[in-house]
């Protein structure tokens, strides 16, 4: 049997093969390993009800995480990955390459993730090329989930914010600034504490203040990632995440003014990845 997993930093998704019926789905906490270690990985598996019958039966598990870009964080997470699926063959990638065989297939293509976090990267079809790119909440990470949710608390913490979305906000979240800093500073999945604040922007999008947000947001993040590549318009580029999903018109409209060309654009990649992974392992058979 094969397991599919894509990981992000809040969230995620796996989908597993069963010989005799259709796929199971499902979900669990987001497993970057640089914001949760070996054991907390291992315990969150360890804790999936859908999982536990089938553990020993999954012979091949493919791992494709948010934080997964270095051979130290793909090693932490198969490490965890193994004392549960002892008879599996187990590929841990980064989730910009699952990405990109969920839109791309066997094309080349421009992939973005904006989901919690944001990256981007050339696929040529086969390989994924380095990406210069996604440098976390703190350096980077334009147009995401966490970049929003950022902004949104800190203009409401300097009283920035429209007195109509300031009041929206407060009784929303009820947060002040020292329960920001503990989350951000002192606790665990600091980026997806941020990102928690985005669905604000989805509430209120009709709002001139939070379309100029998003607005620029997404200009941002086109002018520090996709302007970067000079032949950025020669090949369509592809949307994954949340963020992307929820803002599609207003993102369409900024690549439209770089005449960039959009192409898919998915909320999450979970069922496309399982297809690809599925086919690319039926093909390897055929070449033997």
């Amino acid at each position: 049997m094969i397991l599919v997993v894509d990981s992000g930093s809040s969230k995620s998704d796996w989908k597993l093969e069963l010989p005799d019926s259709a796929p199971i789905s499902f979900s669990t906490n987001g497993l970057n390993p640089f914001f949760v270690n070996e054991k907390e990985i291992t315990r969150v598996i360890k804790e999936i009800p859908e999982i536990i019958p089938y553990a020993d039966e999954v012979t091949e598990l493919y791992f494709f995480g948010a934080g997964c870009i270095t051979p130290d964080r793909r090693e932490m997470v198969s490490n965890a990955l193994t004392p549960l699926f002892e008879n599996a063959y187990i590929s841990v990638e980064n989730d910009l390459f699952g990405s990109a065989l969920a839109t791309c297939g066997n094309k080349k293509g421009y992939v973005a993730t904006l989901g919690t976090g944001s990256d981007l990267s050339f696929f040529d079809g086969e390989e994924l090329m380095p990406s210069h790119n996604g440098n976390g909440y703190v350096l980077g990470d334009e147009g995401s989930g966490a970049y929003f949710g950022k902004n949104l608390v800190r203009l409401f913490l300097y009283g920035r914010m429209p007195k109509d979305l300031n009041e929206k906000f407060a009784n929303k979240y009820r947060i002040n600034k020292e329960i920001v800093i503990k989350n951000v500073y002192q606790k665990e999945r600091p980026n997806a504490f941020l990102a928690s604040f985005a669905p604000f922007m989805s509430d209120n999008i009709t709002h001139p203040f939070i379309i100029d947000l998003v607005k620029s947001g997404f200009e941002e993040f086109v002018q520090a990632s996709i302007l970067t590549y000079p032949d950025y318009n020669k090949y369509a580029c592809h949307f994954v995440g949340s963020i992307a999903y929820s803002f599609d018109l207003i993102l369409r409209e900024v690549c439209e003014t770089h005449q960039i060309k959009v192409g898919t654009i998915l909320k999450s990649p979970i069922n496309e990845l399982f297809d690809a992974v599925l086919e690319r392992e039926s093909n390897s058979l055929l070449s033997l």
